[in-house]
């Protein structure tokens, strides 16, 4: 099934593939999902967190969109770089196969021959799944997006394709408007697609005289238009739209036999959301968009909502911020970046943190700039050589100028495996010494200090057996915790990722 939206960006589509994918696995199907999207970047990971929002990682290594975070943390399975088709993928492997000849000497087209392909990229996805449910990125009316509903049109013909079409049904005085869900579904025409259901994105749910226009309007029946108004948290969805009736019309669109989902854990996460407890989180980060941290923030708040605590979060600017800002928190979490700018106000944080023992936890650049801060703390004139190339003490280094195996500049991207020391904090905290969690950098821990800094009092407690790199840092005695990793992206609503949970814990207890 295909979700595609009109009228404008950012109305929700990826929540709403993601909450459709929640429920039909939930009635026991096998569920995959994917997510077109039609720009010319072969992936995610050049792309600016000011512009894009947050780059997320999978297993295998792909940098992709932000909505494939929403996707693992409601399909709650993990998902490929396969899953992510691009424009810029589509057309440099289209290109590549033109230039081994694949196509026996014929004129290369965009249709039959990218549609064509963007349609056998699809099919791969759905072998062995009973539902592949499929995202467009942008709206109906993007240039850029036309060639894929070119490629959905043709996969209607040929096979069975349910499409979902969210617009936005904006109230206007005492009226909810229906003109952008006409012209959107005029739009979606135009391209040879008609929606089987329509979902109104609205402030409040959608009234029946409003249903009805829509149905009248658009030629579909009433019961196939959906409401999708504001709610207090995205994990809601799921279940508003079960009480909608979504998953009985994909499934009766199909011709399958309608099964019932089993919401009863998603409805327990849900109501623990709302807890009476507090606990303040501040977290000091450089980049201004909201989305650039959304997995962790949905780590966080996944952790408080297993510990009955709702998580109110302090965003702090580390290039403004003043140390009274620090004041009150129950905790600190340094997050990943890339860059010199702000850096010396997250090691400031970093200070007040050690110093005053309060709970911490650094993501990735977290870890490296602990490790200047604590040896600054013992003397030192140190840095990483991202942010000062001459520094006289170069803690932080790239990872590769530590290996003997790697001869370039590579990222590491993806899962690698961890051993974490015996009886470290860390270790307690995942109940197991070997582990596997997801990376993104390309700076490392310096091997030369090592010694140098645990016998300052700093322990490095986590390795990757495949290439040595040091992975976790701790300070005995307090909660202090730093990884050159991103559990963030590995935390599920059912299943809170241990570093936050573990965090959050510390917090409540020093409010006692």
């Amino acid at each position: 099934m295909v979700v595609t939206g009109g009228v404008m960006s950012g109305l929700g589509k990826g929540i709403l593939a993601a909450s459709i994918a929640n429920l039909l696995k939930s009635c026991g199907y096998r569920v995959s999902i994917a997510k077109i999207d039609p720009y010319l970047n072969v992936d995610a990971g050049t792309m600016s967190p000011f512009e894009h929002g947050e780059v997320f990682v999978l297993e295998d290594g792909g940098e992709v969109d932000l909505d494939f975070g929403h996707y693992e943390r409601f399909l709650r399975e993990p998902l490929g770089k396969d899953h992510n088709i691009t424009t810029g993928k589509v057309f440099k492997e289209v290109i590549e196969k033109e230039r081994k000849g694949a196509f026996l000497g014929k004129t290369v087209q965009l249709v039959p021959h990218v549609t064509g392909h963007i349609k056998e990229k699809i099919a791969r996805l759905g072998e062995g799944k009973d539902f592949l449910v499929v995202e467009v990125g942008g709206t109906v009316g993007d240039i850029e997006g036309q060639i894929f509903l070119e490629a959905i049109r043709q996969l209607k013909r040929e096979s069975e394709v349910v499409n979902v079409h969210i617009v936005h049904v904006p109230l206007s005085g005492i009226d909810q408007k229906t003109k952008p869900t006409q012209h959107s579904i005029i739009t979606l025409r135009r391209a040879g697609l008609l929606p089987e259901i329509i979902v109104g994105r609205c402030e409040k749910p959608l009234w029946e005289k409003t249903k009805d226009k829509i149905s009248l309007f658009c030629d579909v029946e009433k019961e196939a238009v959906i409401s999708d108004p504001t709610m207090k948290s995205v994990y809601e969805l799921p279940l508003h739209l079960q009480r909608e009736g979504i998953h009985r019309l994909i499934q009766e669109k199909f011709g399958m036999k309608a099964r019932e989902p089993d919401m009863r854990e998603w409805e327990g996460f849900v109501g623990s959301l709302n807890a009476d407890r507090r606990v303040r989180i501040g977290i000091v980060g450089k980049y201004s968009h909201g989305d650039t941290y959304l997995s962790l923030v949905e780590a966080i708040r996944h952790a408080g909502a297993k510990l009955g605590a709702v998580p109110e979060i302090a965003w702090l600017d580390a290039e403004r911020f003043r140390d009274g800002e620090l004041e009150g928190l129950d905790a600190l979490i340094t997050p990943g970046g890339f860059g010199s700018r702000g850096t010396e106000g997250k090691v400031r944080a970093i200070r007040w943190a050690r110093e005053r023992r309060l709970p911490w936890l650094g993501l990735c650049l977290g870890f490296q700039l602990a490790v200047v801060e604590f040896a600054r703390s013992l003397g030192m004139d140190a840095n990483s050589t991202e942010f000062d190339p001459g520094t006289p003490e170069p803690v932080i280094i790239p990872h590769w100028e530590a290996r003997q195996d790697v001869m370039g500049g590579t990222m590491r991207l993806g899962a690698i495996e961890v051993n974490l020391e015996k009886g470290s904090r860390t270790a307690e905290l995942y109940g197991t010494t070997r582990i596997s969690e997801r990376h993104r950098h390309r700076y490392g821990l310096n091997p030369d200090y090592i010694e140098r800094l645990e016998r300052g009092g700093m322990k490095f407690t986590g390795v990757a057996p495949s290439d040595g790199t040091v992975e976790v840092l701790e300070l005995p005695g307090q909660f202090f915790i730093g990884v050159q990793f991103h559990p963030e992206f590995k935390s599920r609503p059912l299943r809170p990722h241990p570093l936050f949970t573990g965090l959050i814990k510390a917090a409540l207890t020093s409010q006692e």
